[in-house]
Formats: C-alpha cells, structure tokens, sequence
C-alpha cells in the first residue's frame, strides 16, 4: 500500500473500488424506490429506468474522466474547484455534505425501523457509531464490510427475482411499457430511481485512496454502474411480472409484497433482513462519502481546519468521520428526518450538475462534450421534474451556502486590507 502526500493511505485496487460502488448504489432504495416509481409512472416504469440509466451514465462517466484527472479526497467539490473556480467548488461540496448528512440520519432511521420499529431511534445511533468507528480503523476495514454487505444483499436480491419470476404469478404481459401516465410522469419516476442509485460517485469522492486512479477509477464506474443496473433491471422486471405496475405503486414493501404474492410467504423476513443489511451498507458508504467531502472543503478553508488532519496511524482523516458521524448520530436521535430531506435530491443533481459542466472543460473536441453535454440537460430535466416544495427547500439550503461563501470573501478580503 502507498499513502498520498497528503497522508491518506491508497488501499483500494480496482476490485475494491467496484465494491465501494456496489455498496453505495444497492442500498434500501432497491426494496422501496420501485414503488413510488411505478406510482408516478405507471405503465411507463421500464422507460423511466431507461431514462435514469442514461444520466446516470453520462454523470458516472464525466465523475470519471475528472477523478482520473484530479484523484483527491472531496470529488465535485474538487472538479468545480479546479475546472470552473472555487464558488462552483464550494456550491458542489456545500450541496453534498448538507444534503447527505441528512440522508446519513435518514438511512440510519431506515435501519433502526427494520430492525427494531419500536426502538428505532436507539438503533440509528447504534448503526451509526458503529459504522463510523469501522471507518476510522482504515479504509481496508471498511471495503471488508462493504463487501459482506453487497454479498448478502445480491444474494437477498436474487432469491426474491428468481421466487417471482419461477411462481405461477409471472405474466410477462404485464411489462407493458407504454407511457400510460404521460412524460411527466416517467421524469418524476425516473428521478427516484436514479437517486436510489446515484452512489457511483463515492469512488471518484474517495479517490484520494485508490490505487493507480488513473487506470483504476474510469474502469471502476462504469463496472459498478453497469452491475447496478442490469441488478435493478432484474428487479423492476420481476416485480412488474408478479405484481403489475398498480399494484406495484400501492405497494410499500415491494420485494415483500411480491414474494408474498409469488406464493413464498416465508421469504418475507429474508427480504426484510437484506433490506436492513442494504440500508447498512448505504449508510457506511455515505459516512465515507461526507466525511471526505468535509477533510478537502477543510483543507480549502470552507469548513474548520481540524476537520482536515489525518490520523497517524489509521491514515483515514478521524476527525472529519467523527465529526460527521457525531452530528449524523444527534439527527438521528432527535428527528425523523426521512420525511423531511426532498432538498437532498435538489442538492444531488445540482452536485452531478456541477460535474458535468466540469468534465465538459476537459476538452474541446465536441465528441468529448456530448457526454457531459446530455448529463447536465439531464440532471436540469430531471431538476425541473422534482415536486416544488423539495425544489424549493433544496433552493434555500443553497442560498444558505451562498451566503456563507460570501461572508468568507469578504472576511478574506477585510483581512487583506
């Protein structure tokens, strides 16, 4: 293993990586997204995953092509540092690590429900002190977690896909792909399953800690990007043959209300479990992701110094993850936060926004730019496309950033005066 001049320790080979991704993208929004997909798109489900599939590979390969370029800690926060000016940095990081501390407590509330539904408060604070002190051990430790997780789920995943499509319930009539519910519609939908996925970009956040970035990280997306949705393809079709597109939307458990459906009512807690597991693994992958997010933001001066050192021996940056995991911990104590994070999406897509409008700088060649061309209109489309209330809060908890970046300036500039 080496480590950076900056301290950090580069463990993860490109199997790692993949693994990293995997642990990001099949988390608790495999078990629960489908269904208010197929509630905003009907009919047209398979086509709004095709839409999500296609901005998420235009972001997954503009993330890329700029990690390669800029392998640190911090991802879009970098790339719009670099590429476009430190505001369009700041702007990216401040989205990142405000909307994702809050999907942190969010998802460790999804554990806690699994779990225990009556203690779940208890068991969020639990996962997430747990967690954060795995990550603190090295990164090596929790790539070994992220790869039991990932096991455990696919294995989940594709006892409930092969169950319902082997039942007597599988119709494959019911795979109807017409636009029944209009493109409005299939946008919505397309939006909630592209965020239930949108974790590729945690490899390119941790580049700072792979091997060979160069080489490893542009072949490492795509893997895990295409793995994820040839996993959600599988998925969506199975739970569309059982339980067809209206009464996959009135489903709240889909993966469990299918194989009950499918005549495999003891597979229930089996999908339940992995879901749980699923969430973990979200959870451990976002802890990773903000904590990163906030050692380069701090390096830079956005965030407090301290946040920026890196342990000695761990060669992880502990106090940014203890910090990180800490307010992760109160939220997650205090407030259900799962009903009250529609911003994090906003913040998501002005995030892979940012990136795409980065990469397009790399190069003039026009076929460079068609790539990170159709991400960006995609990420705008799909902004567009969110309720207005989420669109609407995520506006103002960037204008709150805005502003902070506008004090530092001018604090900055008072000091040089």
């Amino acid at each position: 293993m080496t480590r950076t001049d900056a301290g950090l320790r580069r463990g993860l080979g490109l199997r790692d990586a993949v693994v990293v991704g995997l642990g990001s993208m099949i988390g608790a929004g495999v078990f629960s997204a489908p269904g208010p997909a197929a509630r905003a798109a009907g009919s047209g489900l398979l086509a709004a995953l095709a839409v999500a599939a296609v901005v998420a590979y235009c972001n997954a390969m503009s993330s890329a092509r700029l990690a390669a370029r800029y392998p640190a800690s911090g991802g879009t926060y970098v790339y719009g540092r670099e590429r476009l000016g430190p505001f369009w940095g700041h702007l990216a990081g401040w989205a990142f690590v405000v909307g994702k501390t809050a999907s942190c407590a969010a998802m460790a509330l999804t554990v806690g429900t699994y779990v225990w539904p009556g203690q779940a408060h208890a068991v969020a604070v639990a996962a997430v002190v747990a967690l954060t002190a795995v990550n603190y051990g090295g990164i090596q430790k929790s790539a070994w977690l992220t790869r039991l997780i990932v096991a455990v789920v696919l294995a989940v995943l594709a006892a409930a896909v092969v169950t319902c499509l082997a039942s007597g319930r599988a119709d494959a009539g019911r795979l109807d792909a017409g636009l029944s519910s209009g493109a409005g519609g299939v946008l919505q939908a397309a939006g909630l399953l592209f965020f239930a996925f949108a974790g590729y970009a945690r490899i390119a956040t941790l580049g700072e800690e792979v091997r060979d970035p160069a080489r490893t990280i542009p072949r490492a997306v795509p893997l895990a990007l295409g793995i994820v949705l040839v996993v959600y393809a599988c998925v969506v079709v199975a739970l569309l043959a059982v339980l067809g597109a209206d009464g996959l939307g009135r489903a709240a458990a889909p993966l469990a209300d299918a194989v009950r459906a499918a005549g495999a009512p003891g597979l229930v807690p089996v999908v339940r479990a992995g879901a749980a597991v699923a969430a973990l693994g979200s959870l451990l992958a976002l802890i990773l992701g903000v904590s990163r997010t906030t050692l380069a933001m701090a390096r830079d001066g956005h965030l407090p110094g301290a946040l920026a050192a890196v342990h000695p021996r761990f060669r992880v940056p502990h106090r940014a993850e203890t910090a990180v995991g800490a307010v992760v911990a109160v939220l997650a104590a205090t407030v259900d936060v799962r009903g009250a994070i529609g911003f994090s999406s906003f913040g998501v897509l002005v995030y892979y926004a940012v990136a795409n409008a980065s990469a397009w700088t790399l190069s003039p060649a026009p076929l460079s730019r068609v790539v990170p061309a159709v991400g960006l209109l995609g990420c705008a489309t799909l902004a567009c496309a969110l309720p207005a209330a989420s669109a609407a809060v995520g506006a103002a908890v960037l204008a709150v950033g805005v502003a902070a970046y506008g004090v530092r300036r001018w604090r900055a500039a008072r000091r040089g005066a």
